[in-house]
């Protein structure tokens, strides 16, 4: 398979890692929206060209993956693609992944190709976790819990608060709520039961630490629903010991069978991840071959995990799958 990657931040140089270690993909070049001559990628003799340079990819590429933010870059750039090439995307804006997946479907469907949206590992592995535990233990209550990792959308926030230089912000499982789920008692957990906030953040010289702190303690959507703390620190500390972007955490679903709802029952599907980009990389690298298979048979249209089967994911035969993992 011929693999195109659009977007070259932290999520990009993860997918160009996963394509690396894949026997069955071929790196064609890096799409940048920067000038590409300021643009160092890692895979020898794979050009960086220009986004504008998409039309003439999309001839080439069986699918692009597509590594821009779910912000602004993906509601428009995944169906621009869809309408040229199979494209996959990590989509992670939950409330608003039916009306991508709408866009995406209609580009997809009208230019014969495939658009695999919001994959990655949450949304993705952990929706699927979510669907398998509701399909065994109908009668429960679902439960998610992220971290203990870097939030990069949280970091970014108080990135642009005045004064701050840069920041890290961790998202971590309150461990009483962890326990108490895990144990079975179905607890109804409020959102700041569930996680702190954790900032560290290297400000100005000379700034308001005291209004920089507030300005986070109380951004609404952020960090005034959660207990957060705010440790100032200097550039050398962040580089030290915040330079990485570990994440991870569990979905857990608990629940009764039995004739008369018995027995208690519990599902737990965790993440613990020493880099989130290349974690992730990897997932969208899977779906950019589920991508390339599923429009090689003639289907069109958008896809998501739960629509995939799992061994059009994998490198593996069919039968190898049969007698190594059933």
């Amino acid at each position: 398979m011929k693999i195109a990657i659009a977007g070259y931040g932290n999520l990009g140089r993860g997918v160009e890692s996963a394509v690396k270690h894949a026997d069955d993909m071929e790196l064609i070049c890096v799409m940048t929206r920067r000038d590409p001559a300021g643009v160092t990628i890692q895979s020898e003799g794979v050009p960086v060209v220009p986004y504008s340079d998409l039309d003439k990819v999309a001839e080439e590429a069986d699918v692009i993956i597509l590594c821009g933010g779910s912000a602004t870059d993906l509601p428009v750039m995944t169906p621009e693609i869809a309408a040229k090439c199979c494209v996959v995307d990590s989509f992670d804006t939950h409330a608003n992944i039916p009306t991508h997946y709408a866009n995406c479907d209609a580009a997809a469907k009208a230019a014969g190709t495939i658009a695999v949206i919001s994959t990655g590992w949450d949304p993705g592995l952990f929706s699927i976790s979510r669907l398998y535990a509701n399909i065994a233990l109908p009668n429960g209550q679902d439960y998610t819990f992220w971290g203990r990792g870097v939030s990069q959308g949280h970091s970014d926030a108080i990135r642009r608060i005045p004064g701050v230089i840069d920041a890290r912000q961790y998202t971590v499982p309150v461990p009483e709520a962890l326990e108490r789920v895990r144990a079975g008692e179905n607890p109804v957990l409020t959102t700041r039961e569930k996680h702190t906030r954790e900032c560290y953040v290297v400000a100005e010289e000379g700034a308001d630490l005291a209004a920089i702190e507030n300005a986070i303690v109380t951004m609404p959507n952020y960090f005034s629903d959660y207990d957060t703390t705010v440790t100032f620190i200097t550039m050398e500390e962040l580089k030290a010991n915040h330079a990485g972007l570990p994440h991870g955490g569990s979905v857990i679903r608990t629940g009764t069978t039995g004739w008369n709802n018995e027995y208690g029952d519990t599902i737990e599907f965790s993440l613990n991840l020493d880099s989130n980009p290349y974690f992730t990389g990897s997932v969208l690298a899977a779906c950019a071959r589920a991508a390339f298979r599923m429009n090689q048979a003639g289907e069109t249209g958008c896809r998501t995990l739960f629509d995939i089967p799992p061994a059009l994911l994998s490198p593996e035969t069919p039968e190898y799958l049969r007698e190594h993992m059933l």
